[in-house]
């Protein structure tokens, strides 16, 4: 069998990208992933496999799942692979600077205090020396 021939269980996906059930389902009910129905189980192809590989490492880089959606839908529409990757060059782009952002915020917070524990603590061993004086 081929990799185009096979097909997954959503047990399957679940297991092999240490998901939920309920997380692959969320992403069945927001139109993400569309496994073939037979009856009343659910039959994953590779494009649902490859998709949920997308949708996790989008989640894992920030995006939200409006993002992803866009980002996974453009390669089946127009406008295409192309506008596909402009699209993400771009969202990376502003993920990158949200980012790096809310590193300085980050930097200067944990300055702010490590001032303030220096203040505290000269403080205390301020109070602590004149109850010893007396």
């Amino acid at each position: 069998m081929t990799l185009a021939e096979r097909t997954w269980s959503i047990a399957e996906l679940a297991t092999e990208y240490d998901v939920t059930l309920r997380t692959i389902r969320f992403y069945e009910d927001r139109g993400l992933l569309t496994p073939e129905r037979r009856g009343t189980v659910r039959v994953y192809h590779p494009r649902d496999r490859v998709r949920l590989g997308l949708i996790l490492r989008g989640k894992r880089l920030g995006f939200s799942l409006d993002e992803i959606a866009t980002i996974v839908d453009m390669y089946d529409a127009e406008p295409g692979e192309e506008g596909q990757l402009v699209y993400l060059l771009d969202q990376i782009t502003r993920r990158r600077a949200d980012l790096e952002q809310r590193r300085r915020d980050i930097d200067e917070t944990l300055a702010d205090l490590t001032e303030v524990e220096l203040r505290c603590q000269a403080d205390l061993e301020s109070l602590r020396a004149k109850k010893s004086k007396r």
